[in-house]
């Protein structure tokens, strides 16, 4: 039995080619992201834009951008900027990575990628009729931590997967962000936790066929919290959560015949599964507890930026780590559960 887990095969995040990037949103992720990237990649934060001149202007000089917009328009027509970075509200992503898209730039778009997956194949179609790449900026795919985990189920150490158990549970509502509680927003718990739990089962149950979903909505319409039991194209099941009206323990763990993988640790709150975390191996028969670490915890939103900057600079339209398809497919799935559940966004 296994001594030691695989180590990561992601590429040094200051080896990928260094693209110019134009930010559509000067928010809180667009700032986490922004961090990340100056602290650990090559990568230039060229412009940013937003609907108030003034955000646009504070963020360019906190991040050292050459050019602030107070327009999305004036920023993908930009010659100097060669990707997109969508990271404004759930509501704007698919008319704004058409935007981008019909510039001819290609976007990497903040998850959930869209509000639905009619939304997502217009853009993901767009994207593939101008050659250009549309990518879903679902962090925890591209960490290498989540390498480790992809490793150990090519080689079959956990034996046939039999089930995953993901939460994601944050007391953000009703004291939070004004937009989780806005359905115009495309607001509540699935888009922006749920997506989580949901892409972590497709990616380890190899797929995901059957969604049966119970939850509970807020006063404004949106849902506060889902639990969601889905089966996997290869027999396997996962039970998810999440809500956006508790700290939950927020772990992952993917169980199997032979072992199970844990994702992260429940009595350390900077040890969340989703983010850079450790990865914790143990055989059936608990004969073999083994662990990865990683480096550290701080940061992780760069490994995504270099991702799409090696792809681009290649030639490719598409990331094997998380392909066009599969983000559909997760879109098709939240749309089901949002059915289930009993709520739609405006305009739908």
């Amino acid at each position: 039995m296994t001594t030691t887990l695989p180590a990561p095969r992601t590429p040094d995040p200051r080896s990928a080619p260094a693209l110019r990037w134009g930010i559509l949103g000067p928010g809180y992720i667009a700032r986490e992201w922004a961090t990340a990237v100056r602290a650990e990649t090559g990568q230039v934060i060229q412009a940013v834009a937003s609907r108030s001149p003034e955000r646009a202007r504070a963020f360019a000089d906190d991040f050292g951008a050459q050019t602030a917009y107070g327009s999305y328009d004036e920023l993908v027509a930009d010659p100097d900027v060669d990707i997109v970075y969508v990271a404004t509200p759930h509501s704007e992503h698919h008319a704004q990575a058409l935007l981008a898209l019909g510039a001819g730039k290609p976007v990497l778009v903040e998850k959930a990628f869209t509000r639905n997956a009619a939304e997502a194949r217009e853009v993901l179609e767009t994207a593939s009729a101008k050659g250009l790449l549309a990518m879903e900026a679902m962090w925890t795919r591209f960490l290498p931590g989540v390498d480790v985990v992809r490793q150990c189920l090519e080689q079959g150490l956990l034996g046939e997967v039999e089930n995953v158990f993901a939460d994601h549970g944050q007391p953000l509502y009703p004291n939070g962000p004004q937009r989780l509680s806005d359905p115009a927003l495309a607001g509540g718990a699935l888009l922006d936790l749920g997506i989580y739990p949901t892409s972590f089962a497709s990616f380890a149950l190899g797929g995901i066929d059957t969604v049966t979903a119970t939850g509970r909505l807020t006063d404004e319409g949106v849902d506060a919290e889902e639990t969601i039991l889905v089966t996997g194209r290869a027999g396997g099941r996962g039970l998810l959560h999440a809500t956006m009206t508790s700290r939950t323990p927020t772990t992952a763990s993917i169980n199997g015949t032979a072992g199970r993988l844990e994702l992260g640790d429940p009595d350390d709150p900077n040890n969340r599964w989703y983010a850079p975390s450790r990865v914790r191996f143990v055989s059936r028969d608990a004969e073999t507890d083994v662990s990865w670490e990683p480096e550290r915890r701080e940061h992780g939103l760069h490994f995504e930026a270099c991702e799409a900057a090696r792809l681009v600079d290649a030639g490719h339209t598409e990331s094997p780590l998380l392909p066009a398809a599969e983000t559909l497919r997760i879109m098709e799935v939240l749309d089901e559960v949002r059915s289930q559940v009993g709520f739609r966004y405006p305009g739908e």
